[in-house]
């Protein structure tokens, strides 16, 4: 065994009981779309004094942080997003009314010295809105008409109309405001309020004031408004002097308060008015058996998906194939231990990430037993280890492309997706990451381990890649002419391209309610209910404009234009009467305003994503194979948006997740086939290009088939026991591939001839001669690494 086969033996060991400890010993951070909760996205908007910026959205996040903290949910989590954003997630909450309506509402509390008995009732003001449930109401009070006018008449508690005076405390004055039970005084419930030092002074001079009325008095009364409504209206005790105030600087509201509406007011109080109003522009809530019956999905279709693959490519490659799936199974223990260890939190789009890249993380060992295939065939005679050395060599460079594609496609998710989106670029970039250490480190020190065994050097049939695969040998024999006419492959792809674009013209693209605003609820009854019975019950309720269909087994789903939280309460009210005990599966609030926005960073995301392919592409390879590979990409795009609008099949963010990870997967197809291509023209500069095209992918056609097995039984299984969440991701993944795999050899190959035809740029360099590299360099890149040179 030599040095560098130790060195990977050991920092293998090393970094496998590092993830086995990690696994053991710390657990994973479950997004709520697993753990079951309510996610709600707050737009903080412009005043006309205050610019909802940076600074003022942080307090904004603080104000909310105070209220929600005390409505006793555990491990809130409050992050602003951006300049103006704030992310509230609430675990284990399933009716987000009480928590929006905490969060929308102002508080907006004032102290009055009451002028004697109203007269007469104002005109009616708007009232305020009590809460932010519609996407498109802001929580600030709406503003009085008469801005000049600080003096009101309001009814009290008992219904007696109040002339009160000009404010003369705020809220903004309260230190702390608690709820308790008077049980000595007989008040009941009452709310404890502590003053500021300023504030408590002003409110001394307050009480002061009124102390100097006789008791009985309406003036002796100081009002107390929440909101444009008397909350509490106590008398000065007697046993206070004029001008002398009540010295404490405390006070409590006394009232016919509820145990809960104590609360609730000492909540609002305490939190004070929002520095900007804020709006509810997303909405999303999860039962926790949703996010149950996700991870028991992912974990089995993960399961059967591995061992397909495992076993695949132990049938195809011998032993060493076993020894790559031993090297798949470490690469899952590594990713999900990085995973935790970094924090990342794991959504549904992202556990289905990291599902797939268990598929796709056999393709670098793929690309190396075929190239050590050839070395085999093209060299009988040479080593079993030299051919697998040489074998990791040569595959570097197409190995090294393939994962910097995918890694792309994968930034492009975290930074220009949204919500869950992320999450999935998020795993999908430690997978990529983590399959080439699996296969670079892991799978080469097993298999050179192996390969220095005379037993596994000697029966070539055991060790897997001294022969030829099956697939191999036939192509070569048949040799097909597939490039003899290759303008018929563009005909081909061509009429493809039309009947997608038919469909969507025709069919139309079925945008999810996080493109277009709105609302999209998944209910599951204790009784079956039709779709017929339950649009007519809904419509009964004044939903006629609801949209209902089934999803799940027997689920139904209602999605809507607007719609609060108290109308799908009542929604749930008019399914319950036919269907009995009725519980909210899932809960999507999309504001108009964010549909839009999403809409266009998804068309954002998608012109990037090839842009930059077209970049990576230019740089790394010729231009005409770069446009090839691009033109490929585009159509693969338009195959599967085509083919979901055909099936009509929602078009949604985890959608724009699968088409983004196509795009990638299409980009690494091109770039295995045209890296040979690059390798066998620059060796053979004379033979025509459309020869070279053939033999490049004649060549390629095992790995590429032997990759895409690998990803299509995760798919497959992920299709098949995901369910609704997961079964859109996969069959367009499904798609993705089988369109991608056709188009990498009869749309990007026959695209570059026909680009080449008219370029003038000459053949690519022979492979270690390229400009700028000494001769005797390129003859030692060229040098058999076990060879040191020596010669007799």
């Amino acid at each position: 065994m030599t040095r560098a086969t130790t060195v990977r033996a050991v920092l293998a060991v090393a970094v496998l009981l590092a993830s086995v400890f990690i696994t053991l010993t710390m657990s994973p951070r479950l997004g709520l779309d697993l753990q079951g909760g309510t996610r709600i996205v707050l737009q903080a908007r412009d005043t006309a004094t205050v610019e909802a910026d940076r600074e003022t959205t942080d307090r904004t996040l603080e104000v909310l942080r105070q209220r929600i903290d005390s409505l006793g949910v555990s491990e809130p989590t409050l992050t602003r997003s951006g300049e103006d954003r704030i992310i509230v997630e609430l675990p284990d909450v399933q009716d987000p009314r009480q928590a929006a309506e905490v969060i929308g509402r102002t508080a907006q509390l004032t102290f009055h010295a009451v002028e004697g008995e109203g007269t007469d009732q104002p005109e009616e003001k708007t009232p305020a809105p009590e809460s932010t449930t519609d996407p498109e109401s802001t929580t600030e009070p709406a503003p009085d008409t008469d801005p000049d006018s600080d003096r009101l008449t309001l009814p009290d508690e008992q219904g007696r109309l109040l002339a009160l005076g000009e404010p003369r405390l705020s809220g903004a004055g309260v230190e702390d405001a608690t709820a308790a039970f008077d049980s000595q005084g007989g008040a009941g419930w009452t709310v404890s309020l502590e003053f500021r030092k300023g504030a408590g002074q002003d409110w001394k001079k307050l009480t002061g004031e009124a102390a100097c009325h006789p008791a009985g008095d309406d003036r002796r009364r100081v009002a107390i408004v929440l909101d444009e409504k008397v909350i509490s209206s106590p008398q000065v005790d007697p046993s206070v002097g004029c001008r002398a105030g009540l010295p404490s600087g405390a006070t409590q509201i006394t009232g016919s308060f509820s145990a809960d509406e104590a609360r609730d007011l000492a909540l609002l109080i305490k939190g004070g008015a929002l520095p900007v109003p804020v709006e509810i522009v997303e909405q999303r809530t999860v039962g926790p058996t949703l996010g149950a019956a996700a991870i028991d999905a992912s974990a089995q279709a993960a399961l059967i998906g591995a061992a397909a693959t495992a076993l695949f490519i132990t049938v195809v490659y011998r032993l060493f194939g076993a020894l790559a799936a031993v090297a798949l199974g470490a690469y899952g223990v590594i990713s999900y231990a990085a995973l935790v260890a970094l924090g990342v939190t794991l959504t549904l789009p992202g556990l289905a990430g990291f599902v797939l890249a268990i598929g796709m993380a056999v393709d670098a060992n793929v690309l190396v037993f075929e190239r050590a295939r050839e070395e085999c065939a093209d060299r009988p005679t040479r080593s079993l280890r030299s051919a697998l050395t040489t074998g990791f060599r040569k595959a570097w460079s197409a190995v090294a492309d393939s994962n910097a594609t995918t890694l792309i496609a994968a930034g492009l998710l975290f930074f220009l997706g949204s919500g869950p989106v992320k999450g999935f670029g998020v795993t999908l970039a430690i997978g990529v990451v983590a399959s080439m250490f699996s296969a670079l480190v892991i799978a080469r020190a097993l298999t050179e381990i192996a390969a220095s065994s005379r037993f596994v050097s000697d029966y070539r049939g055991v060790n897997g890649i001294a022969r030829p695969g099956a697939v191999r040998t036939w192509l070569v024999r048949k040799d097909p002419k597939l490039f003899r006419k290759s303008a018929r492959w563009l005909v081909v792809s061509a009429a493809l391209v039309v009947v997608a674009v038919a469909g969507i013209v025709v069919r139309g693209v079925d945008l999810g309610v996080e493109f277009t605003g709105g609302r999209l609820v998944e209910y599951s009854t204790s009784r079956p209910v039709d779709v017929e019975t339950a649009r007519d019950s809904i419509a009964a309720a004044g939903f006629g404009d609801a949209e209902v269909t089934t999803a799940g087994d027997g689920d139904l789903s209602v999605r809507t234009g607007k719609l609060d939280n108290d109308g799908e309460h009542a929604l749930r009210a008019a399914l319950a009467e036919e269907g009995g005990e009725t519980t909210k599966v899932r809960d999507e609030l999309i504001g108009p305003s964010l549909g839009d926005e999403l809409r266009r960073n998804a068309l954002i995301a998608l012109g990037v994503g090839v842009a930059v392919q077209l970049a990576y592409l230019a740089v790394r390879f010729r231009w005409t194979f770069a446009v090839a590979s691009v033109v490929a990409m585009v159509h693969d795009v338009i195959l599967v948006v085509g083919a979901f609008a055909w099936l009509g099949r929602p078009v949604d963010g985890i959608f724009l997740a699968a088409l983004l990870t196509v795009i990638g997967y299409s980009v690494n197809d091109s770039v295995v086939v045209f890296d040979r291509v690059r390798e066998l023209w620059g060796a053979n500069r004379r033979t025509p290009l459309d020869t070279i095209a053939r033999r490049a992918v004649l060549q390629t056609v095992p790995r590429t088939v032997n990759t895409g097995m690998g990803a299509l039984f995760i798919l497959a299984a992920l299709a098949v026991l995901g369910g609704d969440s997961l079964a859109d991701f996969a069959l367009a993944l499904l798609i993705g591939i089988v369109v991608g795999t056709w188009s990498s050899v009869f749309t990007a190959v026959p695209g570059a001839l026909a680009l080449e035809r008219s370029a003038k740029a000459p053949p690519p360099p022979a492979p270690g001669k390229g400009k700028g590299t000494p001769r005797g360099k390129a003859r030692a890149a060229r040098r058999d690494p076990l060879d040191n040179g020596a010669r007799v």
